[in-house]
Parts: C-alpha cells; structure tokens; sequence
C-alpha cells in the first residue's frame, strides 16, 4: 500500500493549479498555496480555509474544480471581513475592496502617481526616491543601486 501512495505521488509532481490567475505547486499545503498569490496574506488564507471549510494541511491538488470557483468568488465578493482588506474606504467608489495579482501592482501604481500629482510630502519622497515613512537618511538609509563608500579627496603632486 505504501508503494501505491508513492506511485501516486510521483505522478502529481509538478503539477499545477490555477488560482486568480497565479500558477501554484499542487504539492503546496492549501494554507500555503494561497499565500503564493499576490495580495492574499496568511490571515486571508487562514479566513478562506475558515469560510469555505477546508482543511489547511491538504495539498491544493486534492481540491475539486468546485472548491476553486469557490474561492475566486470569495475574493471576489464581500465575504472577507473588513479589517482584512487591503484596500478599504477606497478613493474611487468610497468601498472596502480586497484587490489581488496584477490589479493591486496598478493601483498601488496609480495612488503613487496620485501623490506626485498633488504634490503631498508622500509624493515628493517618491520622487526624490528617499524613505517615505518617517525613517532615517542619514546612517542607516540607502538608495536602490546606489555606491555605498566614501570618496577620497584627489592629492596633487608636490613640486
């Protein structure tokens, strides 16, 4: 019997599943898997375990077709509690939304470019590529893909 579980399980090597548009190991734990996709955290995975009762400790390739369109209405629709979506009192409509995959990368593009419009401080730190938040230039702060060192000063020749 031991021998047919293995069998089994080489067959599903490398198999994949499709969810919200994210390719993800059918080997991975649901609890796991789910956090692969962009947008989806822990707590949002452990919610839609919760919701749809599954089982976090089964791989995702045990799931049925049913059990995925479930999940990609339940991050589509209402389903998720406020306090766990990533886009609430949203700008454009006043709604509590839970964006995922490549819509959250636009929209967190899209407030970006709002910023630099308005001239915020926000926006200005983005522009200048400094911290936005509050921390430190001085020690501790380094750009992307800039040289850290230090200069020395050119000697002349003595005469």
């Amino acid at each position: 019997m031991t021998e047919e579980k293995k069998v089994k399980q080489q067959e599903n090597v490398g198999v994949l599943v499709r969810i919200m548009g994210k390719d993800i190991s059918g080997e991975k734990k649901i609890y796991t898997g789910l956090t692969k996709i962009k947008g989806i955290s822990w707590a949002i995975s452990s919610a839609i375990c919760y919701k749809l009762n599954l089982d976090k400790n089964e791989n995702i390739l045990s799931l049925s077709k049913d059990d995925l369109i479930r999940i990609e209405e339940l991050l589509k629709g209402d389903a998720i509690p406020k306090h766990l979506k990533n886009r609430r009192n949203d700008l454009e409509d006043g709604q509590d939304k839970h964006i995922t995959g490549v819509n959250l990368d636009m929209k967190k593009e899209f407030d970006i470019k709002r910023l630099r419009k308005i001239k915020s401080y926000r926006g200005n730190r983005h522009s200048l590529k400094l911290p936005v938040r509050g921390q430190r230039t001085r020690s501790h702060f380094r750009g992307k893909g800039r040289a850290v060192g230090v200069k020395k000063p050119k000697v002349g020749k003595k005469s």
